[in-house]
């Protein structure tokens, strides 16, 4: 069964600098860290303690208000440091690797002969489960909760995002075996979404309902599909899944074994040959980037895509859920009069003073300048017109800054993340932080409603 989705609202960004699909392996990183701000609304509770040598796939916390749900070092090593904050709160894991990797051993079992409770159990303690997202609130799913559906997006519409066709080629096999096991978890449907074209690695798996998605920026996002398929009422869930994590709970589920590895896009025009690394999660983002050189001493690097990512440095480590690391040149310099002449390399919306829509396929060299400087909402008009949701961005965002929880629920906070608001926040005048403001709006919902 097809059903094509066809968007028509949105904004394609067309960057320079997309990695070229030709893939190296990243050197071995000595240092791999977990950041728990990548595990929203978890409170996490130690296992281990500094000092302790672990194996990769072995449990190291887990989420206090669900103590089933195991939270797993990424490689084997030493735990060198727990980085705390304010109140003694856990902010990053960081394990020194071993040189030659052991996994921990989980139990295989027969996927097809196997009940969806017996998958659930499997999940949780391996440490697969945080790959389950859930709506609403854009947290880890509940596994007390049984979704309507399961909804997953393998057509990339982000900035200069990895090809997703690309990276899972080659991996049916992982991916069949996740599919199955995910579908008993549901009464409803598995939703796959993939571009239009005959190439995609989910063509030929079994047990999904498959889609078709055309159209520019946010057709590829997650929220967007499950608004045109099957929106989320009060009282519903509905379950996310990426499609690179996929892998790793394929293969958790045929081997036994939590393999961390993920393929990443280096892209972005900061970087000298933008290419793909094959590398683990937690992983020194320096361990690839210098391999593909950087062109300028001043650049912003992203863990991420450049609308949702976040700002990091070489230093730094490849999130969970990230499978790109951009470089653009850093916007620290100011145009003179910028905003009375015409603009021949910004994209914008709006036809006032730039020309961008004269050749929509070209490819611009943005900076992080963001040519305005915050202040109260204007109202324009062009939020709706990149927002294809059957929502109104502007009321929603109004109703999450003054904390009215019944609008909130009314405007369609259910269905929406903070990743939905990603391209509003790109071209509001205004400068406001979208999305900052929805995932407040969704911390306050989920505290007072649950």
């Amino acid at each position: 069964m097809s059903k094509d989705i066809r968007i028509k609202k949105g904004l394609n960004i067309n960057l320079i600098g997309a990695a070229e699909q030709t893939t190296s392996k990243a050197v071995l990183s000595n240092v791999y860290a977990l950041n728990l701000e990548d595990f929203h609304g978890v409170t996490p509770k130690m296992l281990v303690k500094e000092g302790a040598e672990v194996k990769a796939g072995e449990p190291i916390f887990y989420n206090k208000n669900i103590e089933d749900m195991r939270f797993v070092s990424p490689v084997s090593g030493e735990i060198v440091e727990i980085v705390r904050g304010a109140r003694r709160r856990i902010l990053t894991l960081k394990i020194l690797a071993d040189k030659e990797q052991n996994y921990h051993d989980n139990a295989t079992f027969d996927i097809d002969s196997a009940d969806g409770e017996s998958i659930k159990k499997a999940l949780l303690q391996s440490g697969c489960w945080p790959f389950v997202k859930q709506r609403p609130y854009a947290i880890v799913a509940n596994p007390d909760a049984t979704p309507k559906s399961i909804f997953i997006s393998a057509y990339t519409t982000a900035p200069l995002a990895a090809d997703t066709d690309y990276v899972l080629r080659g991996k049916e096999k992982e991916l069949q075996a996740a599919i199955t096991a995910l579908a008993k978890m549901t009464p409803g449907q598995v939703h796959v979404s993939v571009g239009n074209t005959e190439t995609s690695p989910f063509t030929n798996i079994k047990g999904i309902t498959l889609h078709k998605v055309s159209g520019p920026h946010p057709a590829g996002l997650v929220g967007t599909q499950i608004n045109k398929l099957d929106p989320i009422n009060k009282g519903e869930v509905v379950w996310t899944v990426a499609p690179q994590d996929l892998i790793i709970i394929g293969e958790l589920l045929l081997t036994g074994k939590f393999n961390a590895e993920r393929t990443v896009a280096l892209a972005g025009s900061s970087i000298k040959a933008p290419k793909y690394y094959t590398t683990k999660i937690g992983a020194e983002i320096s361990t690839f980037l210098y391999a593909s050189g950087v062109n300028e001493d001043k650049f912003r690097l992203i863990n991420g895509d450049v609308l949702t990512g976040a700002k990091t440095t070489p230093e730094g480590h490849l999130g969970f859920y990230n499978n790109t690391v951009t470089a653009i040149p850093e916007g620290d310099d100011y145009e003179f009069f910028g905003w009375n002449k015409p603009v021949f390399n910004k994209i914008s919306s709006t036809r006032a003073l730039t020309f961008s829509w004269l050749n929509k396929n070209k490819k611009y060299d943005l900076d992080t300048n963001t040519n305005g400087e915050h202040r109260a909402f204007v109202v324009t008009g062009r939020y709706e017109e990149v927002f294809p949701l059957d929502i109104y961005p502007l009321q929603l965002l109004k109703a999450c800054m003054v904390k009215d929880l019944d609008e909130m629920e009314q405007l369609g906070l259910y269905e929406v993340a903070p990743e939905d608001f990603a391209l509003t926040e790109f071209i509001c005048i205004s400068k406001q932080p979208h999305q900052q403001i929805i995932r407040e709006g969704l911390d306050l919902m989920y505290q007072e409603i649950g």
